[in-house]
Order: structure tokens, then sequence, then C-alpha cells
């Protein structure tokens, strides 16, 4: 008997434990089924405008980001390459000025060998004749 009335308070405690636990389960699943469950029409399409304002202030804020950026970079592209044009045009212009140097120092060399090469000519003739004069004085 004293068997027969363990097994009868074990099965009123697995059975008030299973009313428990079906209770707390119900009431876990009508929360999650509450917060879970699709909203009216109304509720939606409030919440699709609100993440479409979110998303459409981030893109603003993405595009004037991108835009910032861009022309920070355009400026940038620019600065270097005046920096560029300025150099070359430098080069170019002291390019050009080493050669009309290169010119002038050419055409003055030109002048002192052709100077020279006259005064050689001259001194050889000089030569020449007095070599002529020499042998038509001793020839007589």
């Amino acid at each position: 008997m004293a068997n027969e009335n363990e097994n009868q308070n074990n099965n009123n405690i697995n059975s008030k434990d299973f009313l428990i636990g079906t209770l707390i389960g119900g009431m876990v699943g009508a929360a999650a089924a509450l917060m879970l469950a699709p909203k009216s029409g109304k509720e939606l399409r409030t919440d699709l405008n609100e993440q479409t304002s979110t998303w459409r202030e981030k893109g603003n804020e993405y595009a004037s980001i991108a835009k910032e950026k861009s022309s920070n970079l355009a400026r940038t592209v620019s600065e270097q390459s005046n920096q560029v044009a300025g150099k070359v045009k430098d080069f170019r212009e002291n390019m050009k000025r080493d050669r009309d140097d290169i010119k002038e120092e050419a055409k003055a060399s030109s002048a002192v060998i052709k100077d020279d090469a006259e005064q050689q000519a001259t001194d050889f003739q000089n030569e020449v004749k007095e070599a002529a004069e020499n042998n038509n004085t001793t020839s007589y």
C-alpha cells in the first residue's frame, strides 16, 4: 500500500509538473506569437516609410561624403598637374636657354677659328711670298 501511495504521489507530481510546463509553454508561445505576428497594413507602411527615410538619409550622407572626397581628389590632381606643367615649362625654358647659349658659344668659337684660320692663311701666304722672293734674288 505504501508503494501504491508513493506511485500515486509521483503521478500527481508528474501531472502537476506537466500542467505547469504546459501553462508556461503556452504563455511563452503566446508572447512569441504576439511579437512575431505580422503587423497591420498601416503599421507596416509606417515602418517601411521610417526605414526608407533612414536609408535615404544614409544614402544622402554617403553621397555627400563621396562628393567631398571626389572634390578633394580633383583639387589634389589639379594642383599636382599644375605643378608638373610648371616644371615642364621651366624645363623647356632652361633647355631653350641652354640651346641658345650653346649656339652663341659655337658662333664665338667659329669666329675665333675663322679668324685664326685667316691669320694662318695670311702668314702662310707671306711666308710663301718671302720664300719666292728669296728664291728669285738668289737665282740672279
